[in-house]
């Protein structure tokens, strides 16, 4: 049965097209894991659509989102801080300053850092918004992420200096802003959500 949930599953998501349901579905998150993480053993076998579990060591290994940020970072000009991705996937397609949160880091922190590295401004505040699945495609591999979004404060009238991952850092005006530019799903999910309400909010 979590053969069938599971390809369905992938089926929405993906550019596939089932003209039937009573197939033998190989495909799974894990597949390319094939030895247990705790005792090396091979015998490291599918338990359920997003799961493997070792027959030798009893080990069940669960598929989770990685936590990742990003920023809404406007000066007073109503101009949005953007990046040019300096690597792949999406290489010089735009973005927003952000990353993956590091281990035993809050998600606040781990923004105000990817920022600091990135751009070279320190944030003086920051207001969680909202979050959005994403599916981040690194060394061959899809990773699901769970992107959360905040809306950050910066010192007036820093100026950012790209690094680490940004090929290029400048201030957009909104006016400007096209989301079919920006590489990421999830960052033109929330950049249409977030200029929505912006806009709506300042129509008031």
């Amino acid at each position: 049965m979590w053969q069938r949930i599971f390809f369905r599953n992938i089926a929405r998501r993906s550019n596939f097209y089932i003209t039937s349901l009573n197939m033998t579905i190989d495909i799974h998150p894990l597949e390319k894991f094939k030895y247990c993480p705790k005792c090396g053993s091979k015998h490291f076998d599918i338990n359920n659509e997003k799961s493997k579990k070792c027959d030798n060591c009893g080990f069940t290994y669960y598929l989770n989102p990685s936590s990742a940020t990003a920023a809404f970072i406007l000066n007073d000009r109503e101009e949005l801080l953007v990046e040019r991705r300096g690597k792949e996937p999406a290489k010089g397609m735009l973005d927003l300053p952000g990353g993956f949160c590091d281990n035993d880091e809050t998600a606040e922190e781990g923004i105000a850092r990817e920022i600091l590295e990135e751009t070279g401004i320190n944030v003086t505040s920051t207001e969680y918004l909202f979050s959005l699945p994403n599916v981040y495609l690194y060394s061959g591999l899809e990773i699901h992420t769970l992107d959360m979004f905040f809306r950050c404060t910066v010192p007036e009238g820093a100026e950012p200096q790209a690094a680490d991952d940004a090929a290029e850092c400048f201030w957009l005006p909104l006016d400007d802003i096209h989301t079919e530019q920006f590489g990421l799903r999830s960052i033109r999910h929330a950049l249409r959500r977030f200029l929505d309400t912006y806009r709506n909010g300042h129509r008031h």
